[in-house]
């Protein structure tokens, strides 16, 4: 089984703690991860990746964090489609309008959701937003192989 990417920023820690709950997931999937803050790892890194997670909390007006994550995904998404991704991260205010822009902008590149409306929690999952998490990270594991 490969070993699946989950890449993430995170402001507060939430999103990394969503992130740790994915990995879980693949775990007991039976699969491996790894957890890659999106400083460290670039576009070109993920071409060869049949299925991966890209994490990032809501920011300002509902958008994905700009100094980063936003440049990151924007060289991205050239060279999404085909590929199996799971889109998570928290918000604090909103109705997750981040995220639907995301998954949309996503799978209008051709990328194939792993979850249709990505995986979201208010602030810091808790056992229901956790629980999603794992499930949806035993699905990125099915989605590796």
């Amino acid at each position: 089984m490969a070993e699946v990417k989950i890449v993430y920023w995170s402001g507060t820690g939430n999103t990394a703690q969503m992130a740790e709950a994915i990995a879980k997931g693949v775990s007991e999937a039976g699969g491996s991860s790894v957890i890659v803050p999106f400083e460290n790892i670039t576009p070109a890194d993920l071409s060869g990746e049949t299925a991966y997670a890209l994490g990032c909390p809501s920011m300002g007006a509902e958008q994905l964090e700009e100094s980063v994550v936003d440049p990151f995904i924007e060289e991205l998404t050239g060279s999404v489609s085909g590929k199996k991704i799971l889109l998570f991260g928290s918000y604090g205010w909103g109705d997750g309008e981040w995220m639907r822009n995301w998954v949309e902008q996503m799978s209008g590149a051709g990328a194939q959701m792993i979850e249709a409306e990505g995986v979201i929690c208010n602030e810091a999952p808790d056992d229901e937003a956790e629980d999603a998490l794992v499930e949806a990270g035993k699905k990125l594991a099915a989605a590796a192989n």
